[in-house]
């Protein structure tokens, strides 16, 4: 194994399908919902520090997000229906994780191994940041269930139903806030979103 293979694998990301169980109009890759999930995280830690004083370290929130999934690039995308699907199958997943997580850090030079342990494994001291990056991975799921539907697919109808449950159930004002401010937008057309108006 290459202790300089690191960045390469990470490269991978975009390589990974996401949603495998389901007819998808648009393919969305590991690294495009790593992304998304980071501009969201870092937006409710902002949003959440601004309005209702608390503390989140929006670039730290960042961070994290972009790398919570990178197990997948050698585990893969398990559908969700299939990795919760017994406490046994969880559980199993959870060590494949760990293991995966494992063999990446293994391809970073020794000198580099601590500082990506802590983004990739974080700590304790990571742990009010879990239900901000909890919510942004669920906002991503979505805002993809939201695209599919504009585009004609019904395939992801009951997905978007039961994630906009999850996200309405979540202890947090910040996400009731995203909600109801920025998720509608996500159902405009371009023009709209440039404020243009028809001729009609």
């Amino acid at each position: 194994m290459s202790n300089n293979a690191f960045f390469a694998m990470m490269a991978r990301m975009k390589y990974i399908d996401r949603w495998a169980l389901m007819r998808n109009t648009a393919k969305e890759s590991l690294s495009a919902h790593s992304l998304e999930t980071a501009m969201l995280a870092h937006a409710l830690c902002l949003l959440s520090n601004r309005r209702y004083g608390t503390q989140y370290d929006a670039e730290r929130a960042a961070l994290l997000a972009i790398y919570h999934d990178c197990g997948e690039i050698i585990t893969g995308d398990l559908p969700t229906p299939v990795k919760y699907f017994n406490p046994d199958i969880k559980n199993a997943y959870r060590a494949v994780e760990s293991s995966a997580r494992s063999d990446l850090l293994n391809m970073l030079p020794e000198e580099l191994r601590a500082d990506y342990e802590a983004v990739l494994a974080p700590a304790g001291e990571d742990d009010a940041l879990k239900p901000i990056l909890k919510a942004a991975d669920k906002l991503s799921a979505l805002i993809k269930c939201i695209e599919e539907r504009r585009m004609g697919n019904t395939e992801f109808t009951s997905a978007e139903e039961s994630t906009r449950r999850s996200l309405q159930q979540l202890q947090l004002p910040v996400v009731q806030d995203f909600l109801q401010e920025f998720i509608p937008a996500y159902s405009l057309t371009l023009d709209e979103l440039n404020g243009e108006k028809s001729d009609d």
